[in-house]
């Protein structure tokens, strides 16, 4: 009788350990139907392009990156990247061949995640255009996407013939940023107005507002924006800057109420003339002086003080 038993038990222990390892991990894991929520799981991720992850029973999920690869040798976009997460204004950037555009710019169409737009921007050729080889462009897009988490950026090629043999496009996945915790940050342009000022100032700026992100580095965030340049909408109001494009921020900190600004090079490139320089110095100023911790700011230029930003 006991030796029945213990056979009994034998098998029970057996048909249980068949139970668990075939039955209860289909159960246990998270549901996983895509790379998103493989990803989210915290399966292993294959560092290709585009990502892989693969969950435990063996299925591979490749991550969306659009049609980029696809499109390649056409258009290409620096920023933003697949699946980046964006917040308005955006910079779109990249290089595109120049039978991409036509008089020297081409439309980009945000979507939302129900395919519905909810912005449109044209961007510019910053070099020329009429050649087939690539050739940077620019473009900034404003854009409110509330209710969406994901999105897509169409960045079509210009196509003033209307047929459809000569449509194209680069679809780019995006995630919006949901943060609700925004806080706004001033940052100066030049106007119209300084040559209504006594004297013609050249120092005279006036401020727009920008929401961002929440975040402890404002100081630098908000110079950044300042080299972001105006907006569509900030130029058609009359604001322009004097800051040439591509200015980088090398290095900041706060000392003692002094703000210390390092730039590349990029800040002097061809600049000339004390009024040009004037308004610089006035935008980037002015910009770090709406920080109760910044009494005075000192500018570089690749670690470099003497002389910088002078006529």
């Amino acid at each position: 009788m006991k030796f029945k038993l213990i056979i009994f038990i034998v098998f029970l222990i057996v048909i249980v350990s068949f139970l668990v390892f075939w039955y209860w991990p289909k159960s246990a894991y998270p549901v996983v139907t895509d790379f998103d929520s493989c990803l989210q799981a915290g399966y292993p991720i294959m560092e290709s392009y585009p990502r892989q992850c693969q969950n435990p029973d063996g299925r591979k999920f490749i991550e969306d990156i659009g049609n980029e690869l696809e499109k390649a040798d056409l258009i290409r976009i620096t920023n933003p990247r697949p699946n980046q997460t964006i917040t308005s204004p955006l910079t779109i950037t990249g290089e595109a061949r120049g039978n991409w555009f036509f008089e020297a710019s081409f439309p980009i169409k945000l979507l939302d995640e129900n395919g519905q737009q909810i912005a449109i921007a044209v961007a510019q050729a910053k070099g020329e255009w009429l050649t087939t080889e690539f050739v940077p462009f620019e473009a900034t897009l404003e854009f409110s996407a509330q209710n969406s988490r994901k999105g897509k950026l169409v960045l079509e090629k210009d196509n003033p013939s209307g047929l459809p043999e000569n449509d194209d496009q680069l679809i780019m996945p995006v995630v919006f940023n949901q943060s609700h915790e925004l806080m706004t940050v001033k940052v100066y342009f030049n106007t119209p107005k300084s040559a209504q000022v006594p004297d013609f100032d050249c120092q005279y700026v006036e401020a727009v507002e920008r929401k961002i992100p929440k975040t402890l580095g404002i100081a630098k965030v908000a110079l950044k924006e300042l080299l972001k340049g105006p907006t569509e909408s900030e130029k058609a109001a009359g604001f322009y800057t004097s800051i040439n494009s591509d200015v980088k921020i090398q290095k900041i900190e706060i000392y003692q109420e002094t703000a210390y600004i390092d730039f590349n090079s990029q800040l002097e490139y061809q600049v000339g003339g004390s009024c040009r320089v004037a308004a610089i110095r006035s935008q980037i100023v002015q910009t770090l002086k709406q920080f109760s911790t910044v009494k005075n700011v000192v500018i570089s230029v690749d670690s470099r003080t003497e002389d910088v930003l002078q006529p």
